[in-house]
């Protein structure tokens, strides 16, 4: 099964919309079939080559709906005046519109926004005309679809970086392990094994420290069913990262699935470094280690709280922005944001919740990471 090929439930809807969302999902199915490993590109005078985000605010959209515009951008041109859309193509499932940012590879990533212990995930993704679609899932708890707001980015690199700032990373890997796509800032090549059912260990030559320092993203990449993926083991050094990345399916079982996995380091979440200059991080293992707790203002982020946790972020609220949450530890546990991240007097307070497999609110470990557009 290629990734990304996916047949959602559609909703009975009516004429134009109809239309609409047919050929919507079989434009989307047609880009998404036969997703390969893209040729290397020439190197690029910065990272990333092509990206975008957007926060779905409204759960039910109408037809060609324009989400929250204070939380979406992209590397195309004029972006303010020429939106990302969303369409509803069937409970719980989207499709995601990126314009003008046409092309092979990448990864995408995507968050749950809400208290009810919903989780979404991405089903595929691929170019769609001149454009760059994601496809997105959301589930409740037990497994079966649901409407629900959340975060998606979707952000593809090559080339290293200049400035060398910091260290970024992405893999987009099959249950067998065997690599879709994958970058390096350090020129490395990323590797991941599989180990048991639900389990890889993932290596990223040449990235951040020996000590623990930047963030780690996962989202599960499943077309047909509710999977949840997450960081269940991080390993620092100084040749490179090890992590291990754990799926489950909506029965809280081990589950093979696709997954993407992004690591940043003194980058934002999808790849950039100066700009855009204000973005920051935090990871949550019953502390926070000083590495992984950034703020490119060069201000302390903070963490209170836990059912929600509330992390801020002084100094760099600076719409259009966006934000995403990866739970960590082994276990189903998952985690999303319980609402939209509120922005006041230059802070950012960001509000990560983590369920039980059972879509309780509990305490638990996460990785949260937020980024501006500037």
């Amino acid at each position: 099964m290629h990734a990304g090929t996916f047949a959602p439930p559609v909703r009975p809807v009516g004429g134009a919309r109809a239309v609409r969302a047919l050929f919507l999902v079989l434009a989307v199915l047609a880009a998404l079939v036969g997703v390969s490993l893209p040729a290397a590109g020439p190197a690029h005078a910065a990272v990333p080559d092509r990206w975008g985000f957007a926060y779905l605010d409204n759960p039910t959209p109408p037809l060609g709906y324009v989400p929250d515009t204070s939380r979406q951008w992209g590397s195309w041109p004029t972006p303010a005046t020429n939106p990302v859309r969303v369409e509803q193509v069937g409970t719980g499932s989207y499709v995601v519109h990126f314009p003008l940012i046409a092309g092979p590879g990448g990864i995408a990533h995507v968050t749950a926004v809400g208290r009810t212990g919903s989780w979404c995930q991405v089903k595929g993704w691929g170019t769609a005309g001149t454009g760059q679609d994601v496809a997105v899932g959301c589930y409740r708890p037990g497994g079966a679809p649901v409407n629900n707001q959340f975060t998606v980015l979707y952000t593809t690199s090559s080339g290293v970086p200049s400035p060398a700032v910091g260290s970024y990373g992405y893999v987009f890997a099959n249950p067998t392990g065997s690599v879709v796509t994958q970058y390096n800032s350090a020129g490395g090549t990323n590797t991941v094994g599989p180990g048991g059912t639900g389990i890889w260990k993932v290596w990223l030559p040449g990235l951040g420290q020996s000590a623990p320092v930047g963030n780690l993203e996962v989202t599960a990449v499943d077309a047909s069913a509710g999977a949840r993926c997450k960081v269940a083991d991080w390993s620092p050094s100084a040749s490179g990262q090890t992590a291990v990345v754990a799926c489950f399916n909506a029965a809280n079982a081990p589950y093979n699935t696709r997954w993407t996995l992004s690591y940043s380091e003194k980058r934002a979440v999808h790849g950039p470094a100066l700009p855009p200059n204000n973005y920051g991080y935090l990871w949550f293992n019953g502390s926070v280690p000083p590495g992984t707790n950034y703020n490119s203002s060069g201000a302390t982020n903070t963490l209170a709280g836990s059912v929600p946790y509330t992390v801020t972020l002084p100094n760099i609220a600076v719409p259009s922005d966006t934000a995403q949450v990866t739970a960590f530890g082994p276990g189903p546990d998952y985690c999303g944001l319980a609402l939209p991240w509120a922005r006041s007097a230059g802070t950012v307070s960001l509000y990560p919740l983590c369920f039980n497999g059972s879509g309780s609110p509990i305490g638990s470990r996460f990785f949260t990471a937020f980024s501006s557009a500037f």
